[in-house]
């Protein structure tokens, strides 16, 4: 399941995120010091140190945000989140076609967190860069995701994807992983969209008996297949 996610960062947010990454300086490294055997060789972009303090600062303004976000909950439903991770293209710069790694290790204590869902949360407005797109395959076809600054995408992390190569400006994003409550990515579709039915039907006032049965399947359902 693909959601874009509107506005999870205000414009504020994204200017005061952006002077801090711009300036972050011996901060950004090579890229494929995070990647695995199959990411590095097609992997060529810069990405912000994960124990420096500007990643640690950033991370300290987007997280309290995603956990308000409701539509971020509904389709995620968040259990463990890997450490956000920031990264920038510039001219020529890309990340060919790739699966994200099952398992991480959380860089601040080892721990192993599986990935079920992938993030990326565009810190750039399009206008900015030329390329650049997010390009990620399903069932359907291929998607190419290039959203607003301070817009999300999550998709299930098993999804051959890439970023487009940049052919003029730079495109700066926030990307990181979730174990989901429910590993299941059919799972997590079907209950987002029955949620998404539980809240449209509370706006309208509906029946009110008929919507106390229909949140009780939807939290027996998550009772039923989560792992936690």
């Amino acid at each position: 399941m693909l959601v874009c996610i509107p506005n999870v960062l205000d414009a504020a947010q994204v200017v005061s995120l952006r002077e801090r990454l711009d300036r972050a300086g011996e901060a950004w490294v090579d890229g494929r010091v995070t990647a695995g055997y199959q990411g590095a060789p097609v992997k060529f972009n810069q990405q912000i140190d994960e124990l420096s303090d500007v990643a640690l600062a950033c991370q300290r303004i987007i997280v309290p945000t995603l956990e308000r976000n409701s539509t971020f909950i509904s389709a995620v439903l968040p259990n463990v989140l890997y450490p956000l991770m920031f990264n920038r293209y510039g001219e020529g710069m890309t990340f060919g076609a790739h699966v994200d790694g099952s398992v991480r290790l959380d860089p601040r204590d080892g721990r192993k967190i599986r990935t079920d869902v992938s993030a990326t949360l565009f810190l750039t407005n399009p206008a900015e860069y030329d390329g650049g797109e997010l390009q990620i395959q399903d069932t359907y076809g291929t998607h190419s995701i290039k959203l607003g600054a301070g817009d999300m995408v999550v998709y299930p992390a098993t999804s051959l994807h890439q970023v487009a190569p940049i052919t003029r400006g730079v495109r700066t994003s926030c990307f990181f992983w979730v174990q989901s409550l429910i590993r299941d990515d059919s799972q997590r579709a079907l209950l987002y969209e029955m949620d998404g039915a539980i809240q449209r039907l509370n706006q309208t006032n509906a029946d009110e008996v008929a919507r106390r049965s229909l949140i009780g399947c939807y939290h027996n359902l998550v009772r039923e297949w989560s792992e936690t």
